[in-house]
């Protein structure tokens, strides 16, 4: 860092400067080397700053929140970026990945990074929405393992949790790529005295990049909300089926019920009592009026 200022006198050159997680004395520091605002070393100092971009004089502050897949699990971060005619600073916060592919990829365009730090800006753009394709895809290859599950007239309800999960990680991946969509806008229709004409095209092509993540998001949510939808309706008629058995039987079972609670009753004067064929006849009228009735409802589709 105490080259900074020397390299800055040199013609034809930029510099770029990358920090994680810096501490209050080393962000001054840096705003004393290239002449940053003091809202945006504020900004820079608070992590959790929504996605957005600010301009202050001649220098720019983008913020932008970042994901990547760390053993399946989807770990958020944030990343700062200060960019200037002379120079880019990024303050990385939290879980990001290392930059140095970026800056292997910016140093094999060597035509394209002559065009000044606009090129670093683009290539780190690049590099946060394919990230966010990444864990899109993986959310939706994690939807697609629990539809099996979903589809099925039985609630299971570690798989309804875990398509909450992944709906939860889908509107958080939406609310960090929707900004860059507006944040590329930006970049293409003004600034032109740090993005130049020759890159705008480069910038377009994030912009697109961003817009099929949202696609996909936008995607498996409507399906994680229907899977959800068909999986409590499957349920509820499973239910109900249950319920008509239930009730059918019920209505088979009330005929001998009635019968037999009447013949309970123990009154003297009963006029069948003393007839030598009531007996039979009271059991045939039982089993037929279930019979009957069983007929009916397995017409009916409740048995």
């Amino acid at each position: 860092m105490d080259r900074i200022s020397d390299a800055l006198q040199a013609p034809d050159t930029f510099v770029w400067l990358g920090i994680a997680d810096p501490d209050t004395a080393e962000l001054r520091r840096v705003q004393e080397e290239f002449g940053l605002h003091d809202l945006a070393i504020e900004d820079a100092l608070n992590a959790h700053q929504r996605p957005k971009i600010e301009t202050y004089g001649n220098t720019l502050f983008i913020a932008l929140r970042t994901v990547q897949l760390v053993e399946g699990e989807v770990q958020f971060g944030e990343v700062h970026i200060f960019i200037g005619a002379r120079f880019v600073v990024t303050v990385r916060h939290g879980p990001v990945l290392s930059f140095a592919p970026v800056r292997q990829r910016a140093e094999a365009a060597s035509h394209l990074l002559a065009k000044g730090p606009a090129y670093v800006l683009y290539a780190l753009l690049d590099f946060i929405v394919d990230q966010y394709g990444v864990v899109a895809t993986a959310l939706e290859h994690r939807f697609d393992t629990l539809e099996t599950a979903i589809f099925s007239d039985r609630f299971d309800r570690q798989a309804i949790e875990r398509l909450y999960d992944i709906k939860s990680e889908l509107l958080r991946l939406r609310g960090f790529a929707m900004p860059v969509e507006i944040i590329c806008s930006e970049l293409i229709r003004l600034h032109e005295d740090l993005v130049s004409k020759d890159l705008r095209a480069y910038f377009r092509d994030v912009q697109d990049h961003v817009s099929r993540v949202i696609n996909i998001v936008d995607v498996v949510r409507e399906m994680l909300t229907t899977a959800i939808q068909v999986n409590l309706a499957l349920v509820s008629v499973a239910q109900n089926e249950i319920v008509k058995r239930l009730a059918g039987w019920g209505a088979v079972l009330a005929v001998p019920t009635v019968v037999f609670s009447m013949y309970g009753m123990n009154f003297k004067v009963m006029p069948e009592l003393n007839w030598p064929w009531a007996y039979p006849a009271v059991l045939a009228l039982t089993v037929g009026g279930c019979g009957m009735l069983f007929w009916r409802f397995r017409r009916a589709g409740w048995l």
